[in-house]
């Protein structure tokens, strides 16, 4: 165990571990820093201030407390530098769920901490641990890469199936969600409150659909212009039938047409939308128990209607051969 210290090898790995120790001090240090002048923090907000309507990148960077400033010296390293970049990777954060201004920061900085560990776990197993399970070069290589790949790139996965979770729960409980507000308008409610009542009713059932029914009531209520919100709300979720709702209630504000007669349309299409996809999921569950079918059925009863005459051909066979003998 102690060739490590006297190895190239062994001691090329003491020293990785070193640097990123250090690294993690340096971090530790600057999070836990002195509290600033307050003075002097605001002079630099008030500097920031000036120069963001100058710099639109930095404009998108908006700052916060001490555990943000320590990040900030890392920030061209955590958040992408182009503004197109910055803004698709905060709308995906969003459509996930985290609506934290700094949520793309700390993604990334959960992406490079996970890399790290998993990297200076793998090297204390390959180095010190096991050193003699690890002779041959691409396993070494293997054993060290993957885990550091796997904590890079599992806190993007993630991600990802929250965005396709969020939006499946956003979709199973919209046509719902349109046959209570229909309700709350035909009872003489304007639509701003019966958006404000369903994000309210349904809440335990459909948290998701219910943060963004509550993010666009209380826009709206801020003073914000009820079209931008609901496309707002549309461009969060991504989804074609919230586009669709969108669309027809801009269109009837805008024309003047009856709000009541455009939800109770589209509430009806919602429901028949919805009637086709447990049907279509129904039509495709038969193809997908084909090959369980096969798998778990077909082979015991080849066994059950083979077997017998398999075992009697042997034994006859057997008695031949015996009596010949």
């Amino acid at each position: 165990m102690f060739e490590i210290f006297t190895s190239p090898t062994g001691m090329i790995a003491i020293a990785a571990i070193g640097a990123v120790l250090l690294l993690g001090v340096a971090l530790a240090a600057l999070m836990s820093g002195e509290r600033p002048d307050p003075m002097a923090k605001f002079s630099q907000e008030a500097k920031a201030k000036r120069s963001s309507s100058t710099d639109p990148s930095k404009a998108l960077r908006r700052g916060g407390g001490r555990e943000i400033k320590a990040l900030d010296h890392f920030g061209r390293f955590l958040e992408p530098e182009n503004e197109k970049d910055l803004s698709a990777a905060r709308q995906r954060m969003i459509q996930a769920g985290y609506h934290g201004k700094h949520a793309v920061r700390d993604f990334a900085a959960l992406q490079f901490i996970l890399a790290v560990s998993a990297l200076i776990v793998s090297l204390l197993v390959v180095f010190v641990i096991m050193p003699d399970q690890f002779t041959d070069p691409v396993l070494m290589g293997a054993v060290l890469v993957l885990p550091m790949l796997i904590g890079y790139f599992a806190p993007r996965r993630w991600i990802e199936n929250r965005v396709e979770a969020r939006k499946e729960e956003i979709l199973s409980g919209f046509p719902d969600s349109l046959d209570m507000m229909l309700i709350c308008v035909e009872a003489g409610q304007s639509l701003d409150q019966s958006v404000q009542r369903v994000a309210r009713e349904i809440a335990p059932a459909y948290p998701a659909l219910s943060e963004e029914f509550t993010a666009v009531g209380e826009q709206v209520k801020a003073g914000r212009e009820r079209g931008e919100v609901l496309k707002d709300m549309a461009k969060r979720c991504d989804i074609p039938d919230i586009t669709s709702f969108v669309t027809v209630m801009v269109q009837a504000s805008t024309y003047g047409t009856s709000i009541t007669d455009a939800l109770r349309v589209f509430a009806s299409e919602m429901r028949d939308k919805r009637i086709m996809r447990a049907e279509e999921k129904a039509n495709i569950l038969p193809t997908k128990m084909t090959l369980g079918t096969m798998m778990f059925t077909v082979p015991p009863l080849l066994i059950i209607l083979i077997a017998p005459s398999v075992v009697g051909i042997m034994n006859d066979l057997n008695g031949g051969i015996i009596g010949r003998m």
